[in-house]
C-alpha cells in the first residue's frame, strides 16, 4: 500500500541522551541537536509496551536465534512502534533511535519478523540462525540491490527453507545485507546457479547504537515543555469553543487513548462536561470495566447510553456482515444511541468533545477542527487534539499518570467492538481468545455456507470487504500460491426479507417528460406504507382494489415496483429517491432512531424497535428525510443526489 503522509513527523532522536524528542530540534536535557526518526509517513508511533517488546524478541529469537531479541532491544531501552501502510498490519520497531526491524502479519500465515540493516548488525555477532554467508566479490553485487546467486554463496545455515528471512554476512560477520531465501540452506552451497538470497535491504549504514537506557517517565521529564505547551493550546481551544458555542459539553468518551487524552484536556481546562459512553453492545468487557472505572475514580457522572439489545445480531439478517466500505454497525450501534442519549439528556443540542486526529486516516485528516456530522443531528463534534500524533497522546497520559485501557499493554494501538470490519487481522488474531470471538466465528462461518460463499471469505478475513480489493487478493495469491475465488452471494431473498430496490437506468418517455421505473425485490403490505408517505404532504390516493398509492407524481404498486415521473430530470431522481427512503422506513427500519431526532413536531416516534408515525402531528417539514442506515446501506441500489456524494458518513 502506499505511503500517506497526513503531517510531518514529530519524533525526533537525542543520540546523545539515548531519549525521544517531540518536535525539539535542540535536545532539552543536554542541548545538543536532535535527529529526525526514519518512520515512515504517516510516522503515527506510539511507545512499545513490555507485551511488544516481548513480541519482538520472541520472533526475532525464532527467527535468528536465542537471545538475538536482547541484541535487538537491549534491556531497559526505550522501543517504539510504528504502524505503516501494508496489506494488513505492519509496524516499524525503533529502538536507540534507530529503525531496527518490521513486525508483518501476513494473511494466512501470521506474524512474521523482518530484520532492517540496523537491527542486523546488532545481532549478527548473536546469531545462530538464518545466516547466509557470500563471497567478497559478491558483496558489490548485492549493495548494488541484485539478488545474491547461489555460485557467491559460501556457507549458509542448513536449517534455512525457501521465504525465510535471511541475513547476508561475510566470513568475518560482516553484515552486507538482508532479504528472502529463495532456496533451501543446504541447496545454497552446492548449487552452481539460480537465486539463493532475494535482497531486501543492502545499503551500508553507519551503526546506531547506545549504552544508555530509560523509562517512559525520563522521556515524559525530557518533553515536558512540549507537553504542556499543547496541554494549555488544547484546553485554550476547549475554553474558546464552550463561549462560543454556548450549549453543554461532553466528552465522547470511548475507553480509547485519544478519548481518554480529551477527556484528561476538558478536566485540565476546568471545563464542566460529563464522560458520555456508548455501549455498542460489542464492545470488549475491559474496554466497558474501564469506562466505568475511570469515572468512578474522578468522581465524574457517565452517560451511558446502550445500543438496542441484539441491534447488531438482528441487522445482520438485513445487512449481512459489515465492512470496512459497509460500515452500518457504526449507524445502528453507535450514531443511533448517539442520538437517542442527545435526544434524552440534551434536546437544545450539545457540544461534543471527540478525541480525533488528523493522523488517524485521509478522512480525518481532511475535517475541520470543529465540524457537524449529518448522521447525528444536534451534536456539533470539536476536537481538541486533531493535530497531535499518538505519541503526544501518550506522553500527555503518561505525565497525567492515568491508567489506559489494558488492551493497549496487550499489543492493540487501536480500541474498538471486538470484531470490528476495519481492524486488522493482526488485531483479530489478538483478540480471538476472547470469550465472544467464537460468536462471531460462528456467525460468520453460517453466513458464508448459507450464502454460498468459498472457505476463504472467513479464512482471510475476506469478510471485511463488501469487495476484497485487488492487492488484498494478490497477496493471498503470494502466500498461498492459489487465487482467491468470487466472492458473489448466491442466497436469494425470501418473501420476509428486507425490501431491496433496483433503479432500471436510464429514463422512459411519457406525458410529463421523464419517467424513472423501480423494481423491488418482493411484494409489500402498501398498508403499511401509506402512513409514511403522509410525511412527504403529497395527495394520497390509495386505491386498495388495484392495490396502488398514487402519491403526486410517484406511484407504488403492491406487487412490487415504483414509478416517479416529473417534467425535471432531477425532481424525478428526487421523488425516487425519497420514494426509496418510504419503502426503507416502513419495511426495512433498524432502529436507530436518527429520523424520530431529527422530527421537530414528534411525529415520529419509535416502539418495540421500529419507527412509527403520527399522520395528524406531521407537519409535512421533511426534516426527517436524512441520513438513514436502512437506506444507505440497504441491499440492492439507489439514487443517489449529486449533494450527497462524497458525503461524510463517519462515525463521531
Amino acid at each position: 500500500m502506499a505511503m500517506v503522509k497526513l503531517g510531518r513527523n514529530h519524533l525526533r532522536w537525542c543520540l546523545s541522551c539515548n531519549l525521544p524528542i517531540m518536535e525539539a530540534r535542540r535536545c532539552p536535557v543536554c542541548g545538543r541537536g536532535t535527529e529526525e526518526t526514519a518512520l515512515t509517513p504517516p510516522a503515527d508511533s506510539r511507545p512499545a509496551f513490555d507485551f511488544d517488546v516481548r513480541r519482538v524478541r520472541s520472533l526475532c529469537d525464532a527467527t535468528f536465534g536465542a537471545g538475538t531479541g536482547k541484541a535487538l532491544i537491549p534491556e531497559g531501552h526505550l522501543a517504539v512502534m510504528n504502524k505503516a501502510p501494508a496489506i494488513d498490519r505492519m509496524d516499524e520497531v525503533l529502538c536507540d533511535g534507530a529503525v531496527v526491524a518490521t513486525l508483518r502479519y501476513d494473511l494466512g500465515a501470521g506474524w512474521r519478523f523482518i530484520v532492517r540493516m540496523q537491527g542486523a548488525m546488532r545481532i549478527a555477532v548473536a546469531m545462530t540462525k538464518g545466516w547466509v554467508v557470500c563471497a567478497e566479490e559478491a558483496v558489490q553485487f548485492v549493495r548494488e540491490n541484485k539478488n545474491l546467486m547461489a555460485p557467491g554463496i559460501i556457507d549458509a545455515d542448513p536449517g534455512i527453507a525457501p521465504e525465510d528471512e535471511v541475513i547476508i554476512i561475510t566470513s568475518d560477520r560482516r553484515v552486507v545485507g538482508t532479504g528472502t531465501a529463495k532456496m533451501s540452506g543446504k541447496d545454497m552451497g552446492g548449487m552452481d546457479h539460480g537465486i539463493g538470497v532475494k535482497t531486501r535491504k543492502h545499503k551500508e549504514e553507519t551503526p546506531i547504537s547506545s549504552d544508555v537506557g530509560h523509562t517512559w517517565q525520563d522521556a515524559v521529564e525530557a518533553n515536558r515543555g512540549a507537553i504542556e505547551s499543547r496541554r494549555d493550546e488544547a484546553a485554550s481551544f476547549i475554553a474558546d469553543t464552550m463561549n462560543k458555542y454556548d450549549l453543554p459539553a461532553v466528552v465522547s468518551f470511548s475507553g480509547g487513548k485519544d478519548s481518554l487524552a480529551t477527556m484528561l484536556l476538558a478536566m485540565d481546562a476546568g471545563a464542566d462536561v460529563k464522560p458520555m459512553f456508548v455501549n455498542t453492545g460489542l464492545e470488549l468487557e475491559e474496554t466497558v470495566q474501564y469506562v466505568r472505572d475511570f469515572a468512578e475514580r474522578h468522581g465524574l457522572e457517565l452517560l451511558e447510553q446502550d445500543a438496542p439489545e441484539n441491534a447488531f445480531w438482528d441487522n445482520l439478517e438485513c445487512f449481512g456482515p459489515p465492512a470496512k466500505d459497509f460500515r452500518w454497525c457504526c449507524k445502528t450501534n453507535k450514531l443511533g444511541p448517539t442520538v437517542a442519549a442527545i435526544t434524552q439528556h440534551f434536546p437544545d443540542g450539545v457540544l461534543s468533545f471527540i478525541g480525533q486526529r488528523k493522523y488517524e486516516s485521509e478522512a480525518r485528516n481532511a475535517k475541520p477542527r470543529v465540524w457537524r456530522n449529518p448522521w447525528t443531528p444536534g451534536q456539533i463534534g470539536a476536537s481538541p487534539i486533531q493535530s497531535w500524533s499518538a505519541m503526544h497522546v501518550w506522553l500527555y497520559i503518561f505525565y497525567k499518570k492515568e491508567p489506559f485501557n489494558p488492551w493497549y499493554a496487550r499489543g492493540l494501538d487501536r480500541i474498538g467492538c471486538f470484531m470490528c470490519p476495519a481492524s486488522d487481522e493482526g488485531d483479530h488474531d489478538m483478540v480471538s481468545q476472547t470469550s465472544r470471538y467464537p460468536q462471531w466465528e460462528a456467525c460468520l462461518e453460517r453466513y458464508r455456507e448459507a450464502n454460498g460463499l468459498p472457505e476463504e471469505y472467513t479464512k482471510y478475513g475476506l469478510w471485511r470487504w463488501k469487495s476484497p480489493p485487488r492487492s488484498v487478493k494478490d497477496e493471498i495469491l503470494r502466500v498461498t500460491g492459489k487465487e482467491v475465488p468470487p466472492m458473489a452471494v448466491t442466497k436469494k431473498e425470501g418473501l420476509g426479507g428486507p425490501v431491496s430496490v433496483k433503479v432500471q437506468d436510464g429514463y422512459s418517455p411519457c406525458a410529463f417528460g421523464y419517467s424513472i421505473e423501480a423494481a423491488l425485490s418482493r411484494p409489500i403490505d402498501l398498508k403499511v406504507l401509506k402512513p409514511f408517505t403522509h410525511a412527504l404532504g403529497w395527495v394520497i390516493r390509495y386505491d386498495e382494489e388495484n392495490d396502488t398509492i398514487q402519491a403526486n407524481y410517484v406511484t407504488f404498486y403492491g406487487a412490487g415496483s415504483i414509478t416517479s415521473k416529473a417534467s425535471v430530470e432531477r425532481d424525478a431522481e428526487r421523488q425516487m429517491d425519497q420514494a426509496i427512503q418510504l419503502i426503507a422506513r416502513a419495511f426495512n427500519c433498524v432502529g436507530c432512531g436518527l429520523c424520530a431526532a431529527r422530527c421537530t413536531p414528534k411525529a415520529l416516534y419509535m416502539e418495540n424497535g421500529r419507527v412509527h408515525i403520527r399522520e395528524d402531528e406531521c407537519i409535512f417539514c421533511m426534516d426527517c428525510y436524512g441520513k438513514c442506515p436502512a437506506v444507505t446501506f440497504a441491499p440492492g441500489s439507489r439514487i443517489t443526489l449529486p449533494e450527497e456524494k462524497g458525503a461524510d458518513a463517519d462515525d463521531p
